[in-house]
């Protein structure tokens, strides 16, 4: 059975977020993801995870201005001394918090860049970054976000990720696999998660089309989870969907896991 981590930006809304660690913990699960740390004292995000006996998988660097629609910086023009402090504070979360996962997401394309520009500013910063983390004993992740709910984002399939990845090294960077992206861009999960299998760092799930919990879209998800362990994966999942209704009484997909 796969490992699954509540992802606490997502799941458990009906408490406030640092009540949300123990309501994780109350509901079965032994590891927790969330976007950012950085609202809160690192001390105290901690003492939540110790208090509930949790482990944090994964969070994301600081993304820029998210208010006004940035998703990340690692790909964009003219930020890297930005991008390199949010590094830094990245990693200081990451120690404190006991994380070896980090997610770097490369930022909107803005307009009038071309892609190759891009792609060489996101491959020098992310190999900058990398090693930073890797001193750190922390590994970088880098994710694929589907054209439909990111149009402009500057990675969308899993074949530019694991070109990234070979460039930078596996070693350094691993692929962070969400299989509703994945779903709603490319398509055929299994086969992909089969042949990316040597790169993904970390998984991530939500049922399409409207990203909620397992079971209440069009994804198989039995057969998806039955080939994860086939697979021989043995990291986290991480439950990045948006709960029907109430968090706890929509649990019961993990069944599926189960059989």
């Amino acid at each position: 059975m796969p490992r699954f981590a509540a992802n606490l930006s997502l799941m458990f809304n009906e408490v406030p977020f640092l009540d949300r660690f123990a309501a994780a913990r109350a509901a079965g699960f032994e590891a927790v993801e969330f976007l950012f740390p950085y609202e809160y004292p690192a001390a105290d995000l901690r003492k939540r995870l110790d208090d509930n006996g949790l482990k944090q998988v994964l969070f994301n660097l600081p993304p820029g201005d998210w208010a006004a629609g940035e998703r990340g910086m690692a790909a964009l023009p003219g930020r890297t001394e930005e991008f390199h402090d949010s590094v830094k504070l990245g990693l200081e979360y990451a120690a404190a918090l006991g994380c070896e996962l980090v997610h770097c997401m490369a930022g909107m394309s803005p307009q009038g860049v071309q892609i190759p520009t891009l792609a060489a500013i996101f491959a020098t910063n992310l190999s900058w970054a990398a090693e930073q983390a890797h001193a750190a004993g922390v590994k970088l992740v880098i994710e694929p976000i589907n054209h439909r709910d990111m149009p402009r984002y500057f990675m969308h399939t899993t074949r530019q990720a694991a070109a990234v990845i070979d460039a930078v090294g596996r070693d350094r960077v691993g692929l962070q696999f969400d299989i509703y992206h994945c779903q709603i861009t490319e398509g055929d999960i299994t086969k992909r998660m089969e042949a990316l299998m040597p790169i993904i760092a970390h998984m991530q799930l939500a049922d399409v089309p409207a990203r909620n919990e397992p079971g209440t879209g069009e994804i198989g998800w039995p057969y998806v989870f039955r080939r994860i362990d086939e697979l021989g994966y043995t990291g986290w999942v991480g439950c990045e969907y948006r709960p029907v209704g109430d968090t706890v009484a929509g649990l019961g997909w993990r069944k599926m896991a189960a059989a």
